[in-house]
């Protein structure tokens, strides 16, 4: 008997149906609209982190190095090798690497300070301090003391042409030239003292300085100015805004020439040239309201940190092509500073921390993303889900939840898993009981360390009506 041969099975394409589209890159936070923003971004986000761009992986880790009272006031470096703190119990103490030891004692408890490294006619480069209540203080590399001839209220000291700079309330003033002991030489001689009122409109203090190599900025809670010149008879200040400020003195970050602060309406840039703008922070400015007197800013040399209380610290990543938002929490930040490759935060809790490894001071991290709405080439579209796929390396657990709403919180668990290491896996997602709806969101969450490198999806568009 001849048997019976079939030829291949060939079925019709349904119609409608789109080749899976894959997202790769994941370009961090954007909270505009979200039927209109595109796939890569999330609408939400915590403590993931754009570190393994173009895949997102969760933020790192912090170790405790040190606990006193229960607020950091202030951090400074001494000459790029040593952390200095000041803590709410009234103590200023040294880290060497390895161990603490206090330099001095029984500060006011309350307000914060600033910190700048000068020389001049010194024996060796000191770390100078002061808070505006104290007398301002020195760091020769063994011990702390009064720096005589300062303003007994000067704060935010920085320096700037070989001088350091201070604010006594609307005034600023510089120390004569190399000399940080003397700060009322007035002779007419090009080595002199500088003092002057800067004006503002709402009659305010100044409350940040930040000297760079080329000009001094002044910061009000309403306004930047800007200071030129090398000597006293060339020195010349320059309003840039009188409707923009700082909300204090730490809330400013300089990186690559540009400068970033905090103001009660958003996070701007300033660059020279140009009135200061916050275009790239508009994309995350609905997670920008709580900005107060308590932020902060600071950098590890490569992203950039805006703290917010209340829990909530956004970080930018500003490499060409990513420059992409993020969100963290469980860290309440105070200050921020840099010790060769080391980030170091003091925090509200009296704790120093040092940013590395993959746990909270050995607690898991809790991590999640939420997607935008996914729908077809119009919001209007009506849609069959067919697959919904994620590829992920992860350590810990994940939880995948649905929705089938815009906005919201009305999530549906549909798949939980546990780590697998470094190992990459596709996980398929159950999308059934979703399969007709007009579009769905994502949720994954978890706690641990996770680098999501895919998400996919394969649709049918279906006709209007």
């Amino acid at each position: 008997m001849k048997p019976v041969q079939y030829g291949p099975v060939n079925y019709q394409p349904l119609p409608g149906l789109m080749q899976p589209i894959p997202i790769r890159e994941f370009k961090g936070l954007n909270t505009f609209d979200p039927l209109t923003i595109g796939d890569s971004f999330f609408t939400d986000m915590n403590n993931m982190t754009t570190d393994d761009y173009p895949a997102i992986s969760t933020r790192p880790g912090y170790s405790v190095i040190g606990s006193y009272g229960t607020k950091v006031l202030g951090m400074g470096v001494w000459k790029d090798r040593e952390l200095h703190a000041v803590f709410n119990d009234g103590t200023w103490r040294r880290w060497n690497g390895s161990s603490w030891s206090t330099l001095a004692s029984g500060f006011n408890t309350s307000v914060e300070w600033s910190f700048t490294n000068f020389q001049g006619n010194l024996s060796d480069v000191n770390l100078i301090a002061c808070n505006g209540v104290d007398p301002v203080k020195r760091y020769d590399g063994s011990s702390v003391s009064n720096l005589s001839g300062a303003p007994q209220k000067g704060k935010y000291m920085t320096t700037y042409q070989n001088r350091l700079w201070c604010a006594v309330g609307k005034e600023l003033w510089a120390c004569t030239l190399d000399n940080p002991t003397s700060w009322d030489k007035f002779t007419g001689n090009l080595d002199d003292s500088y003092r002057k009122k800067i004006e503002s409109q709402r009659g305010e203090d100044i409350n940040m300085l930040s000297g760079s190599l080329s000009k001094l900025t002044i910061g009000m809670p309403g306004s930047l100015h800007e200071l030129y010149g090398s000597l006293p008879s060339d020195f010349n200040t320059k309003q840039i805004t009188e409707d923009t400020g700082l909300v204090n003195h730490k809330a400013a970050i300089t990186q690559e020439g540009f400068m970033r602060f905090m103001h009660g309406t958003g996070i701007y840039e300033y660059g020279g040239g140009m009135p200061p703008e916050k275009s790239f922070s508009d994309i995350v400015g609905k997670f920008l309201s709580g900005i107060n007197a308590q932020s902060a800013a600071g950098s590890d040399g490569r992203k950039l940190y805006f703290n917010i209380p209340s829990d909530k610290m956004l970080v930018y990543d500003p490499r060409p092509g990513v420059q992409a938002w993020s969100k963290w929490s469980g860290i309440q930040a105070t200050c921020f500073v840099t010790i060769g490759d080391k980030f170091y935060i003091g925090d509200a809790r009296g704790r120093v921390l040092r940013l590395e490894g993959t746990t909270d001071a050995g607690n898991a991290i809790p991590w999640s993303v939420e997607s935008k709405p996914f729908n077809g080439g119009s919001a209007a579209q009506k849609m069959r889900w067919y697959k919904l796929w994620v590829v992920v390396e992860l350590t810990g657990t994940m939880q995948i939840h649905l929705s089938s709403s815009i906005t919201g919180e009305d999530w549906k668990l549909v798949q939980s898993l546990t780590g697998g290491g470094t190992q990459v896996r596709r996980v398929i997602i159950p999308v059934a009981s979703f399969a007709r709806e007009n579009w769905i969101r994502v949720k994954f969450s978890g706690s641990g360390r996770v680098r999501i490198h895919e998400f996919t999806r394969q649709t049918r568009q279906l006709p209007l009506y």
